[in-house]
This record gives C-alpha cells, structure tokens and sequence, in this order.
C-alpha cells in the first residue's frame, strides 16, 4: 500500500506547505504577495488564525461604501488593504486562513481566469468537505446550504495565480457590525444581515479534521514538502515593497466626512 500511494505522487509538482498560528494577517499578505511576484515554486500556506481582529477590505474596496467607519474609528480597528480583489472580511482569533499560490502550467486543466481557477478550487474543497453538511461552491463563495463560510479572493500574473480563503471557524458577532451591507452581493444572500448570511464551521466539523483534510486534498495535486517560515526568505531575493497596506486614520476620516456639529442647548 505504502508504495502504491508513494507512486501515485511521482511526476506531480512540488507545494511547498508553510504553517503558521496566529500570525498577523498583515504579515501574511505581504508574505503572500512576496511569494506570487518573487518565487517560481507553488506554495500553500495555513494560518491558523490572527492575533488581532482586523478589517481586510479588496484591492478596489471604498471604506465609505463598506464601512461603518464611525464605529471602525472608534474601537481602532485596524483596516488593511490587500492587493487581490474580492469583498472585506473581519478577521481574528477564529478565522482559518488557506493560501494557495501556483504556476498556472503546474495545474492541469485550469486556465489563468477567476472562474476557472474558483472552479477547480471547489473541486479541491468538495474532497475536504466531502459527506459534511451541503457543502457547495456558490457564486464564489463556500457555503453549507445557503449560509456563507468561506470568502475567497485571488490575483492573476503572467504565469502564477493565487486564491486565498478566509474561512470563518468562529466569529464575534459584534465584529459584523462593522460592515455595511455591500450594495453589489451575490444573488443567494437575498439581502440578509451578515448574521443571517454567515456560519460558523466549527458547527460542522472538527478544527483539526479541516486542517487535515485540507492538507490530504492537496496531496492529490501536489508533492507537499513541510517548510517553515524562514524557506519563504529563499527564493525571493533583494528587497521587496508589497503594496498590501494599512489605511491611515486620516485616510478613514477623509472617507467618512464631515460630520454634523452637535450644539449644545441650554434649558
């Protein structure tokens, strides 16, 4: 059996698997970025989590249109801008992070075009998910039924792609209270509130049986090589500046506006 399963990995391509907890999700981004622009070698990286809440808004995202900003700049919450497309999410403690970034000749059958590459990504979660709940792929989104747990996001080069999901293991309800309802949203949503919208995955499964299961769908694909964060320093040479950033406080106010000056009345 051992030399079955060993023979089925000849002559499939290396992913180099990288895992982490609890880093930021500032500093993976730009981790990932380095790695899609920089290496020529697929890379898969698991975050099991960030350290602090954080908002992560797409590459075209308006705080204004997305935002409860008031709120934002209330309790500092720090609101990142990441350089793939994709909607905004609220990200902590409880939020899964699985990257993918892959040389587009290394996967056979998948065009270098976000419907294609969100095609085969479903595929790859249908065998992590297989017989939990309805797992399904729905415009663009991972769902159990009709309720949202993955929100995913990618960026196309010459010859790589990447597709990262955030996956909502657990989430504090009042996080979602940052968000505004987005005016363009999928169709299946039906103009829910976030609460209503979203699961958590730790209703379905084990946190440790996603992991796994993930890491084995992979390994249909790919030859995994467990390194660790330093191999990402490597292969990508002389300095390099992300464009992945956080929003200034000035930035967030100049989007909120001007406000209404409260005049005090005297009675």
């Amino acid at each position: 059996m051992m030399i079955q399963q060993q023979g089925k990995k000849v002559g499939l391509p290396l992913m180099n698997l990288v895992r982490l907890n609890r880093t930021p999700i500032l500093k993976q981004l730009h981790l990932e970025e380095k790695l899609l622009r920089k290496s020529s070698t697929n890379w898969c990286i698991i975050n099991d989590g960030t350290d602090t809440p954080a908002i992560v808004m797409g590459i075209s995202g308006k705080p204004s249109e997305l935002l409860e900003i008031g709120s934002v700049l209330r309790d500092h919450v720090p609101v990142i801008k990441r350089f793939t497309g994709g909607g905004t999410v609220v990200v902590d403690k409880g939020t899964v992070f699985v990257t993918l970034i892959c040389n587009k000749d290394d996967v056979p059958g998948v065009q270098p075009y976000p419907r294609s590459i969100m095609s085969w990504s479903g595929l790859l979660y249908n065998q992590v998910f297989k017989g939990i709940a309805d797992f399904q792929l729905r415009e663009n989104d991972y769902v159990f039924g009709n309720r949202k747990f993955g929100g995913n996001a990618q960026s196309i080069t010459k010859n790589r792609w990447i597709h990262h999901t955030s996956f909502l293991w657990d989430y504090a309800e009042g996080n979602m209270a940052y968000l505004k309802q987005p005016a363009r949203a999928p169709e299946y949503r039906m103009e829910r509130g976030h609460t209503e919208f979203v699961c958590r995955m730790n209703e379905y499964l084990p946190r440790t049986d996603f992991l796994e299961n993930t890491t084995e769908a992979i390994e249909t694909y790919f030859s995994v090589k467990n390194v660790n964060l330093e191999a990402t320093e490597e292969p990508c040479g002389a300095e390099f500046v992300p464009s992945t950033r956080l929003l200034s406080k000035q930035e967030l106010e100049e989007a909120l506006g001007p406000q209404p000056e409260i005049i005090g009345v005297s009675v």
